[in-house]
């Protein structure tokens, strides 16, 4: 657990018998007249290295809250945010990675399993809606008091999922109701808000309609889980927008209606609760936008049983999406994800079906909110996915297959993109290689779901840059000839490298420009836990001389070299970040856990509970960068820059940046005018307390 330590620990007993306390160790924080010649140094060194993004993964429940209003959940939209965008701007960043932003479960607080389009309440910052005039006061003072009095991880740098899932619909739901008092009582500012509510339901009618009846339902059958429901009307319940005949079409109009009007309280809160986080949402995205930072979304490859519910007639009615057998599991993955009708795509005119305007929308909405642009999740799902019976397993025994690459298979063969002609039938269906020689129309196919993400993205004036998509792991023939085909960016995370391979993706000198380079995920370990890893595991040596082979070009004395970075984990975590900024890649992203020097990991994969996915940046996060600076493990930019100029051999011909960096380097590393003082003071009876 990341805790923060007093600022300063002055004790000037003169007892022999009382141990002199601990040096505290902070670096000192820029002043603020040096901190526009930072920022023009560091983001000259990226232009010189190359370096078109520098982005921090940071999800939205880990972002800081500001002091006095952490309510146990981080949000990106709150104050707290605002100060993290300038504080990143400030280092030299330009963006963020967030994770995925739908509801998620009150047992999971996975953000990979959450909806499509309905944003995640818990990210409403509650505090303007008790003293931003814009929300006319619609939550109490009490209320919003009480939550930050109880929440149980308080100063714990931890969110506290269960309490805030809980708390939140509650506070959200008092905010409803005094806005409709105040509506009947004709209150100018809740008048004027109400028009922009009614211009965001309209607005949004097509998903929010549907979203919202289901939560309705959900109250009504006391599951958010909609096969669970078992209550009167609940086969009709499930089934309310899947075709039917003329009489249970009829049947499905008059139950809607009726929990319209038995539920209109609940419908309508969950309307206005999307409607404040659509506020929101625009405040930091032009708040961001003015400071220099851009949000980057996230799109996991999944679909949730809400979403299968409100659009079941576009969704496969036999088959789940999932892995098949690969080194973490023998017998793949059944992750049990609906799988959308590849004939509810495009219409046989080329024009787009159901599931088409569906994707559509829901990217167009998301390119919308995050101007950076979106990361795809398991991208390998949306063009050559692999899919299992219901009723079976995720191997090829039990009926796994490439959904669009199994000409041969006697239910899919009518989805597939190729013939026979295109298997490699020498190996066996899961394998990577199992298709082959695709021509420029079968790749088109295979891209049928991207192109319209293109669409998406081009509709709010973006390009294929805006994409990022996560080629991790399993990589088919047609997922690489896609690659090829659109120049798309990819990740590649240096921590998953083989140090004895040569031509390894994640080796940083191997990384094309068009790529994203990371050290890890938000699925890794820390850089500093990482390095006690293949400590462990006896790869440190082999690490340890890929980095001195690549970053200094091959030197004459790289086995003393190597062996000094061994030694000094400081030295070998400089030169792992250093990687990053020497590499060709273009683009670079930092988790946050490497940014501030912490050892915690953020997700460790097949994990429920509040202790996961639960990890934040601290509120005091400035403080604690600069205590984690002093101790050489948080991220010393300049440093970090330098070195990757010299090694480049970039620093002869550009001393005046190289003196720049040098300066910065060593003033985020020196100790504060406070510890200075600290130390003169202690210093005569630290001697008296060795006599």
């Amino acid at each position: 657990m990341q805790t923060l330590q007093p600022y300063y620990n002055l004790n000037l007993s003169t007892s022999r018998s009382f141990a002199v306390p601990v040096t505290p160790k902070f670096g000192r924080a820029l002043y603020p007249w040096e901190r526009p010649g930072y920022t023009e140094t560091v983001k000259d060194a990226l232009t010189l290295l190359g370096k078109k993004n520098l982005t921090l993964i940071a999800h939205g429940s880990s972002f800081p809250a500001y002091p006095d209003e952490d309510t146990g959940f981080g949000s990106p939209m709150s104050r707290g945010a605002k100060r993290l965008i300038r504080f990143l701007h400030g280092l030299g960043f330009n963006s963020v990675q967030l994770g995925p932003a739908g509801i998620t479960k009150a047992i999971d607080a996975s953000p990979y399993t959450g909806t499509s389009f309905s944003n995640n309440t818990l990210f409403i910052d509650l505090k303007p809606l008790v003293n931003d005039a814009k929300w006319g006061g619609i939550l109490s003072p009490q209320t919003y008091k009480r939550i930050l009095e109880n929440n149980p991880k308080t100063d714990t740098d931890r969110t506290a999922y269960s309490y805030i899932h809980k708390e939140q619909a509650l506070a959200l739901k008092e905010a409803y109701a005094n806005f409709m008092d105040k509506l009947a009582k004709q209150d100018p500012v809740i008048q004027t808000l109400n028009t922009k509510f009614e211009a965001f339901k309209k607005e949004s009618h097509e998903w929010l309609d549907r979203d919202a009846l289901y939560e309705a339902l959900s109250q009504y059958h006391g599951s958010d889980y909609f096969p669970n429901w078992d209550k009167a009307n609940a086969d009709l319940d499930k089934h309310l927008f899947c075709p039917r005949t003329p009489e249970e079409t009829k049947a499905a109009e008059i139950r809607i209606a009726e929990v319209g009007a038995n539920y209109k309280d609940v419908i309508e809160n969950y309307k206005f609760s999307q409607f404040i986080a659509e506020e929101q949402i625009k405040s930091i995205g032009e708040y961001a936008k003015a400071k220099g930072i851009k949000y980057f979304a996230d799109r996991q490859v999944a679909f949730t049983d809400r979403d299968l519910w409100a659009y079941q007639p576009v969704f496969m009615k036999d088959y789940y999406m999932g892995v098949p057998p690969d080194y973490y599991s023998k017998e793949g993955q059944a992750w049990g994800f609906p799988m959308m009708d590849p004939e509810k795509i495009t219409n046989p005119d080329g024009s787009l079906g159901e599931g088409g305007k569906l994707l559509y929308n829901m990217f167009r909405k998301m390119f919308k909110e995050n101007p950076g642009g979106v990361r795809i999740d398991h991208f390998v799902g949306l063009a050559d996915p692999w899919v299992y019976p219901k009723d079976g397993k995720p191997t090829v025994a039990g009926g796994g297959a490439r959904l669009y690459s199994s000409p041969e298979h006697p239910v899919l063969k009518k989805y597939a993109v190729i013939t026979k002609d295109n298997l490699n039938m020498e190996v066996s269906p899961d394998n990577e290689e199992r298709v082959k020689d695709l021509t420029p129309q079968q790749i088109e196919r295979y891209a049928k779901i991207i192109k319209i993400i293109l669409q998406a993205a081009k509709d709010e004036g973006m390009d294929k840059n805006a994409l990022i998509c996560e080629d991790l792991g399993t990589l088919t023939t047609p997922v690489r000839e896609i690659f090829k085909t659109y120049g798309f960016s990819g990740l590649r995370v240096t921590q998953f490298v083989n140090p004895k391979e040569e031509d390894n993706i994640y080796r940083g000198k191997n990384v094309g420009k068009q790529h994203w380079i990371m050290i890890g995920s938000h699925d890794c370990d820390p850089l500093i836990r990482w390095w006690e890893k293949i400590k462990r595991e006896s790869s440190l040596k082999d690490n340890a001389m890929m980095l001195v082979e690549d970053i200094y070009d091959n030197p004459v004395n790289k086995e003393k070299l190597a062996e000094n970075v061994i030694k000094q984990p400081e030295l070998f975590r400089k030169l792992k970040l250093a990687e990053l900024f020497t590499s060709p890649a273009e683009n670079i992203q930092l988790m946050f856990t490497d940014l501030f020097g912490m050892k915690e990991t953020y997700n460790i994969p097949g994990t429920i509970g509040d202790n996961n996915w639960s990890l934040r940046i601290p509120t005091a996060f400035k403080r604690y960068y600069q205590k984690q600076l002093h101790q050489r493990e948080a991220l010393n930019l300049p440093d970090v820059l330098l070195t990757a100029l010299k090694t480049r051999g970039l620093d002869k011909a550009n001393q005046p940046l190289v003196q720049k960096l040098e300066k910065y380097q060593r003033q985020l590393q020196r100790s504060s005018w406070l510890e200075t003082l600290v130390n003169k003071i202690k210093a005569p009876f630290r001697a008296k307390s060795t006599v």
